[in-house]
C-alpha cells in the first residue's frame, strides 16, 4: 500500500502574509508620499530626513497597534463564538448533532452517511467540528494578534526605509522624481514576492500595487507644492 503524498497548501501563509504585505507596502507607500510632499514644498533635506524618520516611527507604531486590535476583536468574537457553542453543545448535543449531519448533506454527503460521519467526529471533538463545519473556524484561519501586529510593524519599518534611504542617496534637485521612481521600483518588487508568496497572478498583483502607490505619491506631491507655494 502506498503511503499518501504530502502537501503544502498557500492558504496556510495568509495569517502572516497578508499582515506581511500590507505592513510593507503601507511602509513604502506612506513614507515615500510623506517624503515626496514634504520634497515638493521646497524643505531642506534636513527637515525632509527628520520627516521621513518621523513617519517611520510613527508608521510602525500605528501598524502594530491597528492590527493588534483588530485582530484581537475577531479574536475575542471567535471566543465568544466557540463560548456559545460549547454551551449549546453541552445542552442539546442531539440537535448540534443533526445540526452538522444536515451541513454535510447540504454538501452532497447522502443523509444516513452524514449523520455518521457527525456522530463519528462528534465523539472524537465535537467542538473542533462544529468550529471548523458551523463557524468557520480552523487553526489556519484562528486569529493571532502579537503575531500581526509584529509582522506589521516590521514589514512597515523596512518597506520605510527603502525610500527613506534616497533621502541620503539622491541629489537634493532630483530628491522627488528619484524617491518616486524608486518606490515604485520596490512596490513592484513587493507586489511580485507577495504573489509569488501566496500563489497569485504576479502581473496582476505588480500592477495593482504599483498604480496605487504612483496615485498616493503623485496627490501628495501635489498637495505639498500647493503648501509650498502657498507659504
Amino acid at each position: 500500500m502506498r503511503s499518501l503524498h504530502s502537501e503544502t497548501h498557500l492558504v496556510s501563509r495568509i495569517g502572516w502574509l497578508r499582515a506581511a504585505v500590507l505592513g510593507a507596502n503601507d511602509g513604502i507607500v506612506s513614507t515615500a508620499s510623506l517624503i515626496v510632499g514634504v520634497a515638493a514644498s521646497a524643505a531642506g533635506s534636513s527637515e525632509i530626513l527628520i520627516a521621513g524618520i518621523a513617519g517611520l516611527v510613527a508608521g510602525a507604531m500605528s501598524m502594530a497597534a491597528g492590527e493588534y486590535v483588530s485582530v484581537s476583536s475577531q479574536a475575542d468574537t471567535e471566543q465568544a463564538d466557540l463560548a456559545r457553542e460549547r454551551l449549546e453543545l453541552e445542552t442539546q448535543p442531539d440537535l448540534e448533532r443533526e445540526e452538522l449531519a444536515q451541513l454535510y448533506a447540504k454538501r452532497g454527503v447522502d443523509i444516513d452517511l452524514a449523520r455518521k460521519v457527525a456522530e463519528q467526529l462528534m465523539r472524537k471533538d465535537a467542538l473542533e467540528a462544529h468550529a471548523r463545519e458551523e463557524l468557520g473556524i480552523s487553526e489556519i484561519t484562528t486569529a493571532r494578534p502579537i503575531v500581526a501586529a509584529l509582522t506589521s510593524a516590521l514589514t512597515f519599518a523596512v518597506g520605510a526605509m527603502m525610500p527613506l534611504a534616497m533621502v541620503w542617496l539622491a541629489p537634493a534637485d532630483q530628491l522627488v522624481w528619484l524617491v518616486s521612481a524608486a518606490s515604485l521600483l520596490f512596490l513592484a518588487l513587493l507586489g511580485a514576492i507577495g504573489a509569488k508568496a501566496g500563489g497569485a497572478s504576479v502581473l496582476k498583483a505588480t500592477i495593482r500595487v504599483t498604480f496605487w502607490g504612483a496615485f498616493a505619491m503623485a496627490l501628495t506631491a501635489g498637495i505639498g507644492a500647493l503648501v509650498g507655494t502657498a507659504v
